[in-house]
Order: C-alpha cells, then sequence, then structure tokens
C-alpha cells in the first residue's frame, strides 16, 4: 500500500463505524420500503448524500415531483456550497481527480481534510482522493450489508429511519460542549421548534431552513463580534 493510501486510511478510521452504521440504517430502510436489496448500494454509490439518502426513500415512496426533490436536496444539503467554497485553494490542482473530490464532500470527508495538511511525504491530491474514495467504500458496503441483512433476517424496521436523527443529535451535543459561540446552535434549535408548532411536522423543514438562514444572516455581526471578543 502507498505511503499516501495508508495515511489516509488511518486519517478515516473515524469515520469507519459511523459510516457503516448509517450506511447499514438506509440499507435496511430501502428494502423495509419493498426496493431490491441492490438499489441501496447503487443509490449510495451514485447519490453519495448521507442524511438527504433517508429523505429521499420517503420522497421516491411518496411520489413526490423531481422539482420539489431537487428543492428539498438544494435545501438539505445547501451547506455543501460552504464546504466547496472554502475547498476552492485545496483543489485548485487537482486535474482529473477534481469532479470526484466534488462529488464525494461529505460533512466527514470535510473535516478530515480541512483540518490539517496531508504529510509532507504524500501526494497530496492522492491523498484527498484516497481519504474522498475510503470513506464513499464505508457508506456503501454498509448500505450493502443492511440491504442483505433486510432480506435475509425477519426484522422489525419500524424505527431505523431513526438512526441518522440519532447521529445528528450527538453531533449537536458534541458542538453544543465545545462551542465558544452557542447562539447558531440556540438559533437552529428555536427555529426549529417554531416551525414545527405552525407548520407541523410534514411542514416544518423548509420554513425553518428559511428562518435560520435569516437569523444567521441578521445576527452575523453580532456572532462575529462575539467570537472576536472570545
Amino acid at each position: 500500500m502507498q505511503t499516501q493510501t495508508k495515511a489516509a486510511f488511518v486519517k478515516t478510521l473515524p469515520v469507519i463505524a459511523s459510516y457503516l452504521v448509517l450506511g447499514f440504517g438506509f440499507g435496511v430502510l430501502m428494502v423495509s420500503r419493498g426496493y431490491p436489496f441492490f438499489w441501496a448500494p447503487l443509490t449510495s454509490l451514485m447519490v453519495y448524500a448521507g442524511s438527504m439518502q433517508y429523505v429521499l426513500v420517503d420522497l421516491l415512496t411518496g411520489g413526490v415531483g423531481l422539482l420539489s426533490t431537487a428543492m428539498m436536496t438544494l435545501l438539505i444539503n445547501a451547506r455543501h456550497l460552504f464546504y466547496g467554497i472554502s475547498m476552492l485553494e485545496k483543489y485548485q490542482h487537482a486535474g482529473r481527480k477534481k469532479p470526484y473530490l466534488i462529488f464525494s464532500l461529505t460533512d466527514e470527508t470535510y473535516s478530515l481534510l480541512c483540518g490539517q495538511d496531508p504529510p509532507e511525504v504524500v501526494d497530496r491530491y492522492k491523498y484527498y482522493f484516497d481519504v474522498s474514495s475510503f470513506g464513499h467504500f464505508y457508506w456503501v458496503l454498509g448500505s450493502l450489508i443492511g440491504a442483505l441483512a433486510g432480506v435475509a433476517l425477519p426484522w422489525d424496521f419500524r424505527g431505523v429511519e431513526f438512526s441518522m436523527t440519532a447521529l445528528f443529535v450527538v453531533v449537536f451535543t458534541e458542538q453544543w460542549m465545545t462551542a465558544r459561540d452557542r447562539l447558531p446552535a440556540v438559533i437552529g434549535l428555536g427555529s426549529s421548534l417554531v416551525c414545527l408548532l405552525l407548520f407541523g411536522p410534514q411542514q416544518f423543514i423548509l420554513p425553518a431552513m428559511g428562518m435560520i438562514l435569516l437569523l444567521l444572516t441578521a445576527l452575523r455581526g453580532y456572532t462575529m463580534a462575539g467570537e472576536a471578543k472570545t
């Protein structure tokens, strides 16, 4: 195994468990909704959108239109626009690897690649590619295992879709405990609760995202001033 591949594998060790578990949950959810097992790994291979894949299952089974699906995808994964902007310099000279690096930029991959530069001894862009492809592989593998388990085992699959929600609860809790400025978290939580009460559980996501965006934009100067003081 080449040096950069070893370094990339070691770097991605922290995400193996989460990607296998979440991919497993997606595979189980997919077959529980009546899809053949191969659709789960195929979707993870071609879409690779994390939480959006869980939402996609309900959108597909509910017969939601293409335009609504596209809008929901854009809003749920809008954070990736900012991920991409911050990675422009890193990926500037990636050459033929650039399209895949853009496609495979997930939350976890972003945190692994933006945290620190790779070791001096490795090929920088091969390292970026390997980190991205390892994460992708874990997710597809988890989806395949989950789908096969869903077909082979007589389980009660109710509640499996909550696995992604549980992950975000853990992420939120960790950020709440470590962040210097908790105002964005309060805005996110408060906006979601208000919109949940106003619009109901089926319609609150889009209004909540809009409210969060407006409040964060309006209070941007205040949050930056608070960070400067700390």
